[in-house]
């Protein structure tokens, strides 16, 4: 048998093993009511009253027309075919009692229609994340009004309807998908699309209207997400402000010192996490941030006291890598985690070991101390830590260490990494997500 394909989008198209083939219009009319028919035998009387403009013959010569052009589709479509072997048709007869019918056999994903319904369906099977790639195929096929060339026939009423409907309920699921990701942009110019086609939906209407105003709010904004939904939780990845989330418990990253002096940015960078940590939330109070660093490290013990002529600035108490400390502002926490140890010289290092190390102590502090609030982090190992790893390696891992933690017990609704928009543009980010995805399927289940 050829390689078929027929495309139903727009006015018509056959292509066997590649190459265009020209039907005439009532034979191509004979081909799509078979086709309408979806592997069912259609009579020979059936196939002359649906497709012929005039119905007027007697019956010896319309089924010689009928024949005629069952012929002609045969030998388009199997260029190999012959009266003596049939075995490999596209095109059967097929007995009903003893009336001639004939019925088209042929792959559904050969006939784009078919094809269109086939991925619609899939994608509603997945996560919507995952959902999207196949949503865009699908919509991908449409090149024109479905079954253009027959619209004036009623057999293929029902299913140009059903496309239709099927078109536009799978436009607003992916315009659903976007936004869910962070692709307002996309998910806005889907939603204007639908909405022109049906202005008297004010559900969609108003739906916009959010859209756009999503879009005014956050020009410089950019957002991804992953639903996991078994674990009850989400990860979105976002531009912006770390201390402005205000709905979230914070993360902000220390050495084993717990260093707080920005002066002249000689022990700690005023940009930094810490330094930004003190200017917002502790209006430069720096004594306030070291009489709560102090009170919540109290019980921690410590490592080693260096010596003032050993470290000439900065603090003298270094504690175990991985302490965090849980400080309490106002109606949510801050985990300062100390994940790089400070250098004497005023140098923080740190490595992949001893980050993951770290944040497994962060998940433990979050779990006794986080209420179940969402909880947003910073790339903690990206910068002056000087962990020498790739960003999207530290995402990966964030976000891995987030999830494996939660399969074994609760710790909020949503994991939020907040990254600064230069930093979010370097890293393919719904990538990172679709990998961690996938590689938690694979996990043991929660228990």
């Amino acid at each position: 048998m050829s390689n078929l394909r027929v495309g139903l989008f727009g006015p018509g198209a056959v292509t066997v093993d590649g190459q265009p083939v020209k039907l005439k219009p009532l034979t191509m009319t004979v081909l799509i009511r078979l086709i309408v028919a979806d592997g069912l035998p259609v009579t020979v009387d059936e196939l002359y009253r649906d497709c012929w403009p005039s119905t007027e013959l007697v019956i010896g010569e319309y089924k010689t027309q009928v024949q005629k052009r069952i012929l002609e589709i045969r030998r388009a479509v199997d260029p190999g075919w012959s009266s003596d072997s049939r075995q490999g048709s596209t095109v059967l007869p097929a007995e009903r009692g003893r009336i001639t019918a004939y019925r088209l056999v042929a792959d559904r994903e050969a006939i784009d229609v078919f094809q269109f319904i086939e991925l619609a369906a899939q994608a509603r099977r997945v996560v919507p994340e995952d959902g999207i790639g196949l949503f865009e195929q699908a919509i991908g096929l449409w090149t024109g009004p479905p079954l253009r060339a027959v619209t004036d026939k009623p057999w293929a009423d029902a299913l140009v309807r059903k496309l239709n409907g099927l078109r536009r309920s799978a436009g607003a699921e992916l315009a659903h998908a976007y936004e869910r990701v962070g692709r307002i942009h996309d998910a806005l110019d889907l939603a204007e699309e639908l909405a022109a086609t049906t202005p008297e939906d004010t559900g969609l209407t108003d739906w916009v209207e959010t859209l756009r105003r999503q879009v005014r709010a956050g020009q410089d904004t950019r957002t991804c997400r992953a639903d996991f939904a078994d674990l009850k939780a989400t990860v979105v990845v976002t531009t912006g402000d770390l201390f402005a989330q205000d709905d979230a418990n914070l993360v902000v990253g220390f050495c084993d010192t717990f260093d707080t002096d920005t002066d002249r940015n000689i022990i700690i960078s005023g940009e930094s996490a810490q330094g930004m940590l003190l200017r917002t939330l502790y209006g430069g109070d720096r004594r306030k941030l070291d009489r709560e660093l102090k009170a919540a490290l109290t019980r921690v013990p410590k490592v080693f006291v260096e010596s003032r002529s050993a470290k000439p600035r900065g603090k003298l108490t270094r504690y175990p890598v991985g302490t965090v400390a849980t400080l309490y502002h106002a109606t949510r926490r801050v985990f300062a985690v100390a994940y790089s140890q400070m250098g004497n010289d005023l140098m923080a290092q740190s490595t992949l070991p001893v980050l993951r190390l770290s944040l497994d102590s962060l998940w433990d502090a979050v779990f006794r101390h986080g209420q179940l609030k969402p909880v947003a982090i910073p790339l903690i190992g990206s910068s002056l830590s000087r962990t020498g790893a790739r960003h999207e390696e530290l995402l990966t891992m964030i976000v891995e260490s987030f999830l494996a933690d939660l399969r074994r017990r609760y710790l909020g609704p949503e994991l939020r990494v907040v990254l600064p928009l230069p930093l979010f543009d370097q890293i393919d980010v719904s990538e990172v997500l679709k990998v961690v995805r996938d590689s938690d399927r694979e996990a043991p289940e929660r228990v």
